[in-house]
């Protein structure tokens, strides 16, 4: 199988500056599917290049102290997250590329923009696109790349160096179970390897037992950079004091499987809705209601009422089970569409993630789970062969909304609908398009 993405470098001469960025320097050139996100225009030589001249040691130190991040946390709103995930942030006196690396967990997508035009510039990048590389091909390609930059420095002769020893402390850290957990939880949760407080980091890690692994780690997803830890205890208390509960012997249950080989998360979660939707002969143009939803979920009918309900305030939505005949349900939203849409999701986790963790989250991440709960309640609830054929070709901001209004939707879940598709333009999502790649 042809390589879905490389780094390629060609060896150059550079004869000022520290020995690593000496025998570093190379004519640096990034691909993914046939596609040079490096290809730019040279000021100099008045031409179109693949790959510019960059520091391969700075970029592999960047990529080795950033391993874990790279690897597992979600897209976040923060300086740290990009000085984490844009090549950008690297430094040391180059142009480098705007790419972002995002993970959901699953996959890697490499998002490329081009850099605008600058006097004095001499390389400008000109790529546009998002391509998205499973995380295990991202992994191998990284490490091939920063051996290869560790052989360059030792044919060089070059001592130890500052990037060998952030390395080998990556690479214990992946061979040791307990502390590879470790590490992931703690890129989810936006902190730099070893760098979170030992207390906090030890209170979160023994929730597991109260939430489930994988639970807890979509909640460490969630956290929003800057704020507090998330208080499990205190979310379990109060699903199980406000939640409403629910009896999973009433829930649907789904004859047929999605087929495998399905390559992003929206795919996966709109064909399981569409599979849903045939088994149980729901007509694509007319929307479901409410008391529809809550009987395949097996919840009381007025759980989707948005009056009466006043939950706290919440960053997520979760069902927790507390025995095979019970299981309470929060929901975040205070709105009748949000509450469906996060019902759905729900609906969705169990239909599709099996899980024996005793809470399924729903939350506002980008973790490959979440996002397949996401496009699994868009095609659910508002099939986008019907959102198609109604707008027929008109795209306007007063159309989608009439479409959302007949649905009982977001205008989010229908624009992303149409981004997905292939309708509109996903700059029409803004950062959040990147998220349903």
């Amino acid at each position: 199988m042809p390589k879905r993405w490389s780094i390629k470098t060609e060896w150059a001469l550079l004869e000022t500056g520290p020995l690593e960025e000496r025998a570093g320097f190379a004519a640096l050139g990034i691909s993914a599917y046939d596609t040079w996100l490096t290809a730019g225009h040279d000021r100099l030589l008045q031409s179109v290049r693949e790959a510019p001249y960059l520091s391969a040691y700075h970029f592999a130190e960047w990529l080795a102290w950033n391993w874990w991040r790279l690897r597992w946390e979600p897209r976040k709103t923060s300086l740290d997250w990009e000085l984490s995930h844009a090549m950008g942030s690297i430094g040391g006196g180059y142009v480098w590329p705007n790419i972002h690396i995002l993970s959901d967990g699953e996959n890697i997508t490499l998002v490329c923009k081009p850099t605008p035009e600058r006097a004095r510039t001499p390389y400008r990048y000109i790529n546009d696109g998002a391509s998205v590389i499973p995380a295990a091909e991202f992994e191998s390609e990284v490490d091939l790349f920063i051996e290869m930059v560790l052989q360059r420095l030792q044919d060089c002769q070059v001592p130890d160096c500052n990037l060998r020893d952030v390395w080998q402390a990556v690479i214990h850290e992946r061979q040791d179970p307990a502390l590879q957990q470790q590490r992931k939880l703690e890129a989810m949760l936006g902190e730099d390897p070893g760098e979170m407080d030992e207390v906090l980091l030890r209170h979160f890690l023994n929730n597991a037992g109260a939430t489930g692994q994988a639970a807890l780690e979509e909640i460490a997803a969630n956290r929003i950079p800057g704020q507090n830890v998330p208080d499990i205890a205190g979310l379990i208390e109060l699903g199980q004091e406000q939640g409403t509960l629910t009896d999973p012997q009433d829930r649907i249950t789904l004859r047929a499987r999605a087929p495998r080989g399905l390559d992003t998360a929206w795919k996966l979660g709109a064909h399981t809705a569409q599979l849903l939707r045939e088994q149980e002969r729901l007509a694509p143009d007319t929307p479901i209601t409410n008391d529809q939803l809550a009987d395949m979920y097996g919840a009381p009918h007025n759980m989707l009422d948005a009056s009466g309900h006043s939950t706290p305030r919440l960053d997520l939505s979760f069902a927790l089970s507390q025995s095979d005949r019970r299981s309470k349900v929060l929901l975040r939203s205070r709105w009748e569409a949000g509450r469906r849409f996060e019902l759905a999701r729900l609906l969705g986790d169990y239909l599709i993630h099996d899980t024996s963790d005793p809470m399924r989250p729903a939350t506002r991440s980008d973790t490959y789970r979440q996002k397949i709960q996401r496009a699994f309640a868009a095609e659910l609830l508002s099939p986008f062969l019907a959102v198609d054929a109604m707008l027929n070709s008109d795209y306007s901001m007063e159309s989608q909304q009439d479409v959302a209004h007949h649905f009982k939707v977001s205008e989010l879940t229908i624009r992303t609908l149409l981004v997905n598709h292939d309708r509109i333009d996903r700059s029409e999502l803004g950062e959040v398009g990147w998220a349903h790649s």
